[in-house]
C-alpha cells in the first residue's frame, strides 16, 4: 500500500472490509503521526473505515522534522494562493490514489484537515463531508471562481487562537453560506491553537451522522 506522499495509515479492525475513508490533514510543521492522533478515539465508533494521515510534500522550512502544505516565509498574498494551489494538485491526486486503491466513491470519503491542513480543504470535488478545525480561506476571490460542489462542512475553532484568529471562522461561514454551502461552526470556549476533547467530540458525531448513516 503505497502513494506518492508518506502516510501514516490507521487500519479498520483485521476483520472489517473498508467502506469508508477518512482522509487528515497536519498543519504547518506537523506530520502525519501527529494528526492521526484524533484516530485514538474516532476508530471505535467508525467501523469500516481507514484513516489515511500524509506527510505534507515539502519539510518545513523552520522546522526540519515537520511538513508544510505551503511555504509561510514570504506574506505575500499572490505567493501564498499561488504555493497553495500547487498544493492542492498534489493533494488531489493523493485522494484520486486512495479513492482507486480502496474502490471508494468520494462519497465515502471525509476530508479533515488542522490549520494549514484545513486551508487545503478546497478540492473541487464532492466528498461526503468536510471537517476543517482551526483554518481560514486563503483567497476567498480565487475560490468563489472554483466551487463546483455544495460538500457539508464542519468548522472549529477556538476562541483565543493566537495563530488563526477565530474571526477567520465568522469569515468563512459568510463566504460558504452566501454560496449556498450547508455549513456548521463551533467556536471553543477557552481555547487557542489545538484540537481538544470538546472539539474532536463535536467532529466525530458530524462524520458518523454524514459518514454512517
Amino acid at each position: 500500500m503505497r502513494f506518492s506522499l508518506n502516510t501514516t495509515i490507521v487500519k479498520p479492525d483485521s476483520n472489517e472490509e473498508v467502506k469508508y475513508a477518512i482522509i487528515l490533514l497536519h498543519g504547518y510543521g506537523g506530520d502525519g503521526k501527529d494528526i492521526s492522533m484524533l484516530t485514538l478515539n474516532w476508530k471505535r465508533f467508525l467501523k469500516n473505515t481507514i484513516f489515511l494521515c500524509p506527510d505534507a510534500h515539502e519539510v518545513c522550512s523552520i522546522n526540519p522534522t515537520g511538513f508544510q502544505w505551503f511555504d509561510l516565509n514570504s506574506e505575500d498574498p499572490e505567493y501564498i494562493l499561488q504555493e497553495s494551489k500547487k498544493a492542492e494538485n498534489i493533494l488531489n491526486k493523493y485522494i484520486i490514489e486512495v479513492s482507486d486503491h480502496f474502490n471508494l466513491k468520494y462519497s465515502r470519503i471525509c476530508i479533515s484537515g488542522f490549520s494549514q491542513g484545513c486551508m487545503m480543504l478546497t478540492s473541487e470535488k464532492q466528498f461526503n463531508c468536510i471537517v476543517g478545525f482551526s483554518g481560514k480561506i486563503i483567497d476567498k476571490q480565487d475560490l468563489s471562481s472554483r466551487i463546483k460542489n455544495k460538500t457539508n462542512i464542519l468548522m472549529i475553532h477556538g476562541e483565543n487562537d493566537p495563530i488563526v484568529p477565530p474571526s477567520n471562522l465568522l469569515e468563512a461561514e459568510d463566504f460558504l453560506i452566501r454560496n449556498k454551502i450547508k455549513i456548521e461552526t463551533l467556536i471553543i470556549k477557552n481555547c487557542d491553537h489545538h484540537i481538544p476533547i470538546e472539539a474532536s467530540s463535536a467532529a466525530l458525531n458530524f462524520i458518523k451522522k454524514k459518514l454512517i448513516s
